[in-house]
């Protein structure tokens, strides 16, 4: 499976490396968020490595919801269920929840159906800052902390038809940014398809923090850094 090189297994224990974290941020999602990098103060493993990871280990439901507890340090053990039903939660050796997981109708054990969901879907996420997130903000004229910007993931779900595809593509169709003080929740809604087939629907929740007015310089000096990591790093 594609996503062995991102995570380490020993029985029903999970270890995620600052390494293999941002490797997986930046070779599969292409998000170059500080966040992820080795060392990074604050650093945390993709919400997406959690995500592909639940997918990997127990297959591609029809109907999925991830929410979001918490987020992964650098080589923190997560305990895997050894048997799911339809409710689950991803935690710690301590017992620390950092992902609670909803799933309903069938399940598909295809690797290549799964990770050609996976890929997409991560792809999808990497492209979200520049080109969804800060034409948002300009609009409703507040923005993000530019000095220590962060996007916390907070859920997302999709609905599958069906699982006769090789391929899928994720459009956005609509997009909600409710402002409440400094607080801004974000609700991005996709469709998913195969060619020009519609295949399910999506949506994915972010929380943005420490809200303040919009200014352009500002906000363009984020998206040149943002942009620069991907040619130097």
């Amino acid at each position: 499976m594609f996503l062995s090189p991102y995570y380490s297994k020993q029985d029903q224990s999970v270890f995620i490396s600052a390494q293999q974290a941002s490797d997986f941020a930046r070779q599969v999602a292409e998000d170059f968020n500080p966040i992820h990098d080795v060392g990074a103060k604050r650093f945390c493993v993709p919400g997406d490595l959690l995500f592909a990871l639940v997918l990997t280990e127990y297959g591609l439901s029809q109907n999925m919801t991830f929410k979001f507890a918490g987020m992964v340090g650098d080589g923190i053990e997560l305990i895997l269920p050894d048997a799911v039903e339809n409710k689950f939660t991803i935690s710690d050796i301590k017992n620390k929840e950092y992902m609670h997981v909803a799933r309903q109708g069938d399940i598909c054990q295809c690797d290549v159906q799964t990770a050609a969901f996976i890929k997409s879907y991560v792809a999808f996420s990497g492209l979200n800052f520049i080109h969804v997130l800060v034409p948002m903000m300009k609009q409703h004229k507040m923005m993000i902390n530019p000095d220590r910007p962060l996007v916390i993931y907070e859920s997302m779900s999709f609905h599958l038809a069906h699982f006769d595809f090789d391929d899928v593509s994720l459009h956005l169709i609509d997009q909600q940014f409710l402002i409440n003080g400094k607080r801004g929740d974000v609700t991005l809604t996709f469709e998913l398809r195969q060619d020009e087939r519609l295949i399910g629907t999506g949506k994915k929740t972010l929380v943005m923090s420490g809200l303040r007015e919009y200014e352009e310089d500002k906000a363009q000096q984020m998206c040149h850094f943002y942009e620069s990591r991907k040619i130097t790093l």
